[in-house]
This record gives C-alpha cells, sequence and structure tokens, in this order.
C-alpha cells in the first residue's frame, strides 16, 4: 500500500514546518525514507522482485544525495534530521 494523501501530509508537515512547504530539503528526505521502509518491507516478502529492488536502490541514492547536500550546507539541520528519522547510528 502506497503512502495515502494523509500520510504524505502529516510527513511534510512534521518535517517541513508547514504542510505546503513540500520543497524542502528535510521534508523529501523524510518522503523517500518512508518509501523507503515501504519498499524494504514488501522486499522482506519478495525476494525476487529484482525491479522493485532497482527502485529502492534509485531511492536510496536519491535519499543519499540529499542527505549529503544538507550536510555541506546545514549541518545542525543534518544531524538533528538524522537523528529524527533514526537513519544513522
Amino acid at each position: 500500500m502506497p503512502l495515502t494523501k494523509e500520510k504524505k501530509a502529516t510527513v511534510i508537515a512534521s518535517y517541513g514546518g508547514n504542510a505546503n512547504n513540500t520543497g524542502s530539503i528535510e521534508a523529501q528526505i523524510a518522503l523517500l525514507t518512508e518509501r523507503i521502509s515501504h519498499i524494504s518491507g514488501h522486499l522482506q516478502k519478495n525476494k525476487k522482485d529484482f525491479s522493485t529492488h532497482r527502485g529502492l536502490m534509485q531511492l536510496v541514492g536519491q535519499r543519499k544525495r540529499l542527505l549529503s547536500y544538507m550536510q555541506k550546507h546545514n549541518l545542525q539541520g543534518y544531524r538533528a534530521l538524522i537523528e529524527k528519522l533514526g537513519l544513522r547510528k
């Protein structure tokens, strides 16, 4: 089940500042993280779904690029977002 409109709105509101700030880096990274966790659950059940695995790798790469941009331009925000999302240890 993909992300619903209400789920996207709550994620954007909690990470992007308000519900209309869909372009903020924090909101984009949070949405990608939600999609990645959903697809990971699908792939645990369907191990031979290689096209979905390729899509997952593309999403992970996109999130990695956004995180590296954020790390270069807003280090405190980067650290707070990593802590809030629980991405790195």
